[in-house]
């Protein structure tokens, strides 16, 4: 009787541990999974700040930046970069602003180290739904694309070395910005009717996205969830 006892005895004990290390483990998942949200939210309200802070720099300049998308994307419009129908180069009369532009979103990306908490930062190129022939038959994608790449390359080479882009890095030590075109995909406007309209698609978007929690800890946490429920 005492030898069935005493396995019992152990028998309880291993559960226990069992059941401390399951509670201990999932403690740790849920610390990790609050830690990972924590940091989201900060990139979150760190982006918002920058796009608000680059708006309010460029108002007090008299230029008149949008910020879109839950406070994502700063759209600068076709009257800042003088982009008529057909055309992507920046003629010489705009460059004042579009450096202006270029230095506003330097500075709010270099302050506090707020670096860190991106991950990529698009110039992305829009076009009307007027459509277009040129560009070797590359059409609207091609337009939308040079117009990005027409940005990209004036702030490349005009930009002063404390201020230049294409020296930042995200915190996987990648570039951090890219240049896309999508074309006339992407409207702002529910009609092109007018050239108001059309104009208004003519733009540059700059979309800033930030770093999130990596997937497979995401999965490893709902696994940790899983087992300790079972």
């Amino acid at each position: 009787m005492t030898s069935l006892l005493f396995i019992f005895i152990l028998a309880v004990m291993a559960l226990m541990l069992q059941l401390t290390q399951q509670q201990s483990a999932l403690a740790d998942q849920q610390t990790k999974f609050s830690e990972q949200v924590s940091t989201l939210q900060t990139a979150e309200v760190v982006r918002a700040q920058m796009l608000e802070e680059i708006q309010k720099e460029l108002k007090a300049a008299g230029i008149e930046v949008l910020v879109t998308e839950n406070n994502s994307v700063l759209s600068i419009p076709s009257a800042l970069l003088g982009f008529d129908a057909a055309s992507y180069e920046i003629e010489k009369s705009y460059e004042k602003v579009s450096l202006s532009i270029g230095k506003a979103i330097s500075r709010a990306i270099h302050k506090d180290d707020r670096l860190q908490y991106l991950d990529t930062v698009f110039v992305e190129g829009h076009t009307d739904n007027v459509d277009f022939d040129g560009l070797e038959g590359t059409g609207n994608w091609g337009l939308s694309t040079f117009r990005a790449i027409s940005l990209w390359n004036l702030w490349d080479e005009k930009l002063p070395e404390d201020a230049r882009l294409d020296t930042m890095l995200n915190v996987e030590n990648r570039p951090l910005f890219s240049v896309s075109g999508y074309g006339q995909t992407r409207p702002v406007t529910k009609s092109q009717d007018n050239e108001k309209q059309l104009a208004a698609n003519r733009r540059i978007d700059i979309r800033f996205t930030i770093t999130r929690p990596d997937s497979a800890d995401l999965m490893d946490i709902e696994k940790a969830i899983q087992e300790s429920n079972s």
